[in-house]
């Protein structure tokens, strides 16, 4: 399988273990971004990866394509040139106190792209699906037209089209992200959102769930899938169900609606290392679950277990083997040592 997944890749900068800002003398550098997080996990998985994006040409941006070629991800197709690498500052939360994310990526070379940046027949070329996030377009009206011309050259190419609606408040606004996402989802084939994301976007919620205090309604959920796939006309949506206990402590599900049926996979309890990524790893176990063939069920299992994996790995990045995501999701995860 070949999948194209197109983004911003960004330095992250982020104190030692659970320090604040304030407290830190120095920072960890290391690299991530929703649709990069994607490829690198594809690329474990043993797929053809190819990310896409525009970096310059100085050390730092050859510092950013080095983060994801090592691990196999094809990035002959990354532009070159720009001036800025995207930076993101993490505060890693604990217990009651939540993780606190603070950008620094105004002027990055990929949002200050240009539609002639990027040659999409020759990027779709043999490619059989294709993944962005709801954050690439929050990157400017400009970048809005560059994820539409993708989708249109994908559909020409026949390519699958995966989105993940992923709405960031720091980006943009509600009614921005609106009007540019229900232009794009006219192309988009499978949707992955959170309880969150479909009411901020489009403003479609579930009844009788309130996100916050974690209590989840499972017919609510449908309710939202079976109303974006009525809108969009989407074969599949894919919703994560994150019940919140604290900062380090959440229970994790997912539900795939396909042909007006949820399947809902097996809840873990995890044990957070780093959550960031989260919802990246399971938008990459879903791609490859989707593309091997597996059945709705089969599919969201495989997701999920993605996901619970990357939930105990430091950084945005996802580093796990197919055979050890099978694994959890046949009911391996009592996390014995392995000899």
């Amino acid at each position: 399988m070949k999948v194209i997944t197109f983004g911003e890749l960004m330095l992250r900068l982020a104190p030692e273990g659970y320090l604040r800002f304030l407290q830190a003398d120095s920072f960890e550098a290391t690299f991530g971004g929703g649709e990069a997080n994607v490829s690198v996990s594809l690329a474990n998985y043993g797929a053809d990866s190819v990310f896409v994006s525009k970096l310059p040409k100085h050390a730092i941006g050859q510092m950013a394509v080095n983060s994801l070629r090592k691990y196999g991800v094809d990035t002959s197709k990354i532009t070159r040139g720009g001036d800025r690498v995207g930076i993101y500052f993490l505060e890693k939360g604990a217990s009651q106190r939540g993780s606190l994310c603070i950008y620094d990526r105004a002027h990055s070379a990929i949002a200050e792209a240009k539609k002639e940046d990027f040659d999409w027949d020759a990027i779709f070329e043999g490619a059989d699906w294709f993944h962005f996030t709801g954050i690439t377009p929050a990157l400017g009206p400009n970048v809005v037209e560059i994820c539409i011309e993708a989708c249109k050259k994908a559909k020409e190419h026949g390519v699958k089209i995966s989105c993940d609606l992923n709405y960031r408040g720091k980006l943009w606004t509600r009614e921005q992200a609106r009007a540019a996402m229900t232009e794009i989802c006219k192309y988009v084939d499978v949707c992955i959102s959170n309880e969150e994301d479909a009411k901020d976007v489009f403003g479609i919620e579930a009844e009788n769930t309130d996100i916050d205090s974690g209590k989840l309604n499972k017919a609510g959920y449908e309710s939202v899938a079976r109303q974006l796939t009525e809108k969009f006309g989407f074969e599949k949506v894919a919703i994560t169900l994150r019940e919140s206990i604290s900062a380090n402590d959440n229970d994790w599900s997912a539900m795939l609606y396909s042909e007006g049926k949820g399947y809902y996979s097996k809840l873990y309890h995890l044990h957070i290392v780093d959550r960031v990524g989260g919802g990246d790893s399971f938008g990459g176990g879903l791609i490859y679950a989707l593309c091997s063939g597996k059945d709705p069920q089969s599919a969201i299992e495989f997701a999920v277990a993605a996901s619970a994996l990357k939930h105990s790995i430091e950084g945005d990045y996802n580093f796990v083997s197919a055979d050890e995501v099978e694994k959890l999701a046949k009911g391996s995860g009592s996390g014995r040592v392995q000899r």
